[in-house]
């Protein structure tokens, strides 16, 4: 049977009417298309998509599974590995992972392996209704800082192992940014809360509302009876440009404006929750990467008249998946590439203080910009173009420039090194500083992808399953 040289396409909603609405964009495989494309797999005997998995998931047996059309097979091959299948198969950029290694790849395009590990996520989400069997206990301890996909990730494989595991996150929803981060009509929420009510099946305890660092320190855990510390409690700090304007009334971080979007259910629109958007109004939203695009989309979808998004670089170089700069595109985000913001402009009326719009937003200032050479990670560096500023008006200006790690727990644990960014520092298995205090995922790289966060924190699982072994 010849190969198909192309995936199948991804059904999804039509842009228009997704644009004014938050149900999830790409709506998924049937059974038919699955196992389609899951035939188009050469099942290579070296794998080289597996290494491409930072998790390792065993691809072709469970593509193989959906061949033979045994989904629920096929979901174990990928649980073995992965303890959040449903939420990788929507969010982890398979495109410079796993599919960028596929040997179909090098002629044809790869297979469309996260959508295949979606399908069967799902699949087994729908039909299978038995809970998790929590195994023999070993009768150890272990705390989890953070409830994000690192410390999803430890937890699971350590609850597998018999410890006993307790996960303590600071907000009131499990999941870090999986929930307050990327919004709904990429990853439902649902799809989360049913990722971690299986940990909790497992035996996992999930403690929310708990700052470590404040509720509780890393040492009163220690004191608590638990024998080993996994810190997976992200970057959640936001950068801002330092620019003229960054202090008014309608300038948000991404990481308070998807927030409050996702945790406060402004996307429900029943007017309980306060949005950040006008409606009608007009949004600059300033960046690149997925968090850009989430939040411009998510501008849309609040209700705004027209989303700018501007980037100082050119489209060959957004750092966003293509996939979501199309869907981007498609849903009407104005790009302004090769432009950089240098001020935020506002109502300033001193003379006037009960003027309504005094110290809001009114426009954005924008210089053009013109790729010169190369900077440290090879890239073209931007650089001005001397006259060319213009102005746009708007009503709320989102900065989507990157996240570095909360100093919280640095600041209240002695002797936890970091480096200059504030992440931790650790060895190759997920060691800090300080014996039997383990840390992964953005705590340590600063911002970068959900999937590389779990990897972490596998690593953590297995070294600290070492660890308390030998005690």
């Amino acid at each position: 049977m010849a190969i198909i040289p192309n995936k199948h396409e991804m059904p999804t909603q039509d842009a228009k009417e997704r644009a004014k609405n938050f149900n999830e964009v790409a709506l998924g495989y049937s059974e038919e298309t699955a196992v389609a494309e899951a035939e188009r797999c050469l099942n290579c005997k070296n794998k080289p998509c597996v290494a491409g998995c930072p998790v390792n998931i065993s691809i072709p047996e469970f593509i193989t599974k959906i061949k033979e059309k045994d989904y629920e097979g096929a979901y174990q091959v990928i649980s073995q590995d992965s303890s959040l299948p449903a939420v990788c198969g929507r969010v982890c950029p398979q495109e410079t992972q796993c599919e960028s290694k596929c040997t179909l790849g090098i002629k044809n395009e790869p297979v469309g392996i996260g959508r295949l590990e979606r399908f069967v996520a799902d699949w087994h989400n729908e039909n299978v209704k038995e809970a998790a069997v929590p195994p023999e206990p070993n009768g150890h301890k272990v705390a989890i800082v953070g409830a994000g996909p690192s410390g999803l990730t430890c937890a699971g494989d350590l609850a597998k192992k018999g410890y006993k595991v307790s996960i303590f996150e600071a907000l009131h929803t499990a999941g870090g940014v999986l929930v307050y981060g990327i919004p709904e009509f990429r990853l439902p929420k649902a799809i989360v809360a049913k990722e971690v009510d299986g940990l909790k099946d497992l035996g996992v305890d999930v403690e929310t509302n708990v700052v470590i660092g404040k509720t509780l320190t890393i040492d009163e855990l220690f004191d608590m009876g638990f024998e080993a510390v996994f810190v997976g409690s992200g970057a959640g700090l936001p950068s801002f440009m330092n620019i003229p304007g960054e202090s008014l009334k309608g300038v948000y971080s991404a990481n308070e404006f998807l927030t409050r979007s996702n945790l406060m259910k402004a996307y429900l629109d029943e007017g309980k929750t306060a949005t950040p958007i006008m409606k009608g109004g007009k949004v600059a939203v300033v960046g690149g990467g997925n968090v850009a695009m989430d939040a411009a989309r998510t501008a849309l979808r609040l209700g705004a008249e027209h989303v700018y998004l501007v980037y100082r670089r050119s489209m060959e170089e957004l750092p966003a998946r293509a996939e979501e700069v199309e869907h981007a595109i498609e849903e009407g985000v104005d790009f302004h590439i090769l432009r950089n913001p240098v001020e935020i402009l506002g109502y300033e009326n001193p003379d006037d203080r009960m003027d309504p719009k005094n110290g809001f937003v009114k426009g954005i200032k924008i210089q053009k910009m013109e790729l010169g050479e190369p900077d440290e990670k090879g890239r073209r560096r931007p650089v001005p173009i001397e006259g060319s500023e213009y102005e746009l008006d708007v009503d709320a200006v989102v900065m989507s420039i990157g996240t570095s790690p909360n100093p919280l727990i640095k600041d209240t644990t002695e002797g936890l090194e970091v480096n200059k960014h504030g992440g931790i520092i650790v060895n190759e298995d997920g060691l800090t500083s300080r014996n039997a205090v383990y840390a992964g995922g953005d705590a340590v790289t600063g911002a970068a992808t959900v999937i590389s966060a779990m990897g972490a924190g596998k690593v953590a699982a297995k070294a600290i399953d070492e660890y308390l072994s030998a005690k």
